[in-house]
């Protein structure tokens, strides 16, 4: 059986928060918007239909819980949830609250300019609160 491993791609842009039943969790390093991505710890996924059903319906959870999470930390106007794969082909799931304020609004999100790393003491302190939450 091959082993996970999280695309470089995915690496380079994101931060370890944490690892879910299913999911490993990870904070898009773009102060501009809060913004998760879930992973699913499984070798070789493309598409969420190469999930068997439980484990679609475990992602589904752990989607419900980003939501759940990221409106608890972020306030936002609406929460946009997407799996394109069309650059990084390991399947993977965003989960980014948007404000009618934020940089792109009302457009995506995905090539609105160039992303703002978070200052360290931002980052580290949006980290923390991300792993104490439940």
């Amino acid at each position: 059986m091959t082993e996970f491993v999280l695309d470089p791609r995915l690496a380079a842009d994101t931060l370890f928060v944490a690892d879910w039943e299913l999911s490993r969790v990870l904070l898009m390093d773009d102060g501009r918007f809060p913004w998760l991505i879930l992973v699913p710890r499984r070798a070789g996924l493309v598409e969420l239909s190469d999930l068997d059903l439980d484990a679609q319906m475990r992602l589904l959870r752990e989607i419900d819980r980003a939501m759940a999470l990221l409106r608890s930390l972020a306030p936002c106007d609406k929460l946009n949830i997407g799996a394109l794969g069309n650059i990084v082909r390991q399947f993977h799931v965003h989960v980014v609250a948007r404000r009618e304020s934020d940089a792109a609004w009302p457009g995506p999100v995905w090539g609105s300019g160039a992303a703002v790393r978070y200052e360290v003491l931002a980052r580290d302190f949006l980290l923390d609160r991300l792993r104490a939450a439940p």
